[in-house]
């Protein structure tokens, strides 16, 4: 039953590390060395995508163009205006931080893990899952950042984000390139990972763990909790069912519209809904570093714990549906 609610059992890491977060945030002194060894595992963590992500995949990811240009203009296009217009309709209740929270959750890519089990538990297209996953999350290192910067505006300002000349520099040296070398080295070193892929993964998600506690120890240790009271987490719960409603009720629709089979209707849906706090919290870490950066990542994190438990009843129905309509075709 808790590997069908939660088929990605990372959101209990991520959950475990928000609660340590808050009691046990890293000290002021430690902040500067924190962030540095955030840095360093953010590195490590593009340079594994890099490594472990398949050339022949990224290839193959354009071949049902309809299907993943649809999937992308909604993860890219939907889904980051669904963001801007729920953070104008929040703005004059909730702190900047927060509404530039909002529009990074709209903004982010599909998930890697989960989508694809949702998909697989609906009976959906897997295969066209898996290469939206890669081919998003690829393009999203560069394309979120892009997106933050053109819908965001003037929360920007004071923020604290480090969008100036040092931007790009920071977006290459610590994704591009660590991501470049990972491709460029799988000749020598992607059947090692493809053997120690199951060690690889614990490594990778102790990255995004650290990144998440440093971002949000920092955010609480400059008074989160003071500025984020019960009123405000409850207007970001109501934000996130709201932007889940037209992640879900509008993929479906998008879907229905361009006449696509029920399998890659499941396939767009879970793919186009689902927001990956891999790629976030590492992006909100750099974008973001101090305090702002575990305020800006709250958001997506309420989002992504959602996203799941609203999956699990969703895809089993699905499951359900298709396994009664192919009984009466035949």
């Amino acid at each position: 039953m808790l590997q069908r609610l939660i088929p990605d059992r990372f959101i209990l890491v991520l959950s475990a590390t928000i609660v340590f977060a808050s009691f046990a945030p890293l000290p002021a002194k430690w902040n500067d060395m924190g962030q540095m060894v955030a840095g360093i595992a953010i590195f490590f963590l593009f340079f594994l995508h890099g490594l472990r992500l398949s050339r022949a995949d990224v290839v193959r990811a354009a071949s049902d163009w309809r299907l993943q240009g649809l999937i992308a203009l909604f993860v890219f296009g939907i889904m980051p205006l669904s963001g801007l217009a729920a953070s104008i309709m929040a703005g004059p209740y909730l702190p900047a931080g927060l509404i530039i929270g909002i529009i990074f959750a709209g903004i982010l890519p599909t998930t890697v893990q989960s989508a694809i089990s949702y998909c697989s538990i609906a009976g959906g297209n897997i295969a066209a899952s898996v290469i939206a996953s890669a081919l998003l999350n690829l393009s999203a290192i560069i394309v979120t950042p892009l997106l933050l910067i053109l819908l965001s505006g003037s929360a920007l300002e004071g923020s604290g984000a480090e969008l100036g000349p040092e931007f790009a520099i920071k977006i290459f040296s610590i994704l591009l390139l660590p991501f470049s070398l990972g491709q460029m080295m799988q000749r020598w070193l992607g059947e090692w990972a493809s053997r120690r892929s199951k060690m690889l993964g614990i490594m990778d998600k102790a990255a995004i763990a650290m990144a998440v506690y440093i971002a949000f120890g920092s955010a609480v240790a400059g008074g989160l909790w003071q500025v984020v009271d019960a009123s405000a987490l409850l207007i970001i719960i109501m934000v996130a069912i709201a932007m889940l409603v037209v992640a879900f009720g509008g993929s479906w629709l998008v879907g229905t519209l361009a006449g696509l089979g029920l399998q890659d209707r499941i396939a767009l849906m879970f793919s186009g809904s689902h927001k990956s706090i891999a790629t976030g919290a590492p992006m909100a870490a750099l974008l973001f570093p101090g305090p702002e950066g575990g305020m800006v990542i709250l958001p997506a994190l309420v989002y992504h714990l959602l996203q799941l438990i609203i999956s699990a009843p969703l895809a089993n129905r699905l499951n359900q549906h298709g396994e009664t309509t192919r009984k009466m075709a035949l």
